[in-house]
């Protein structure tokens, strides 16, 4: 079964909403390093990977509505 492009957009976010909260937690305890940068970074890949999905998905149906509008 495929996955709609709303659901990975809804995991991606989320994602990035607890790759978030770990980061805030790790600057909390020992500050600005590494660790807390790479988790900056895939925080952002995957907040950027869900919204381009959530907007496929309202894209895929726009579409879809207007095929069903034409015939």
């Amino acid at each position: 079964m495929r996955r709609s492009p709303l659901f990975s957009g809804v995991i991606y976010l989320l994602l990035g909403i607890l790759f978030t909260y770990i980061a805030i937690g790790n600057v909390q305890k020992d500050g600005w390093g590494f660790f807390t940068y790479m988790l900056v970074f895939l925080a952002t890949l995957d907040f950027g990977s869900g919204l381009r999905m959530v907007m496929l998905h309202f894209k895929l149906k726009q579409q879809l509505n207007n095929k069903k509008n034409k015939d």
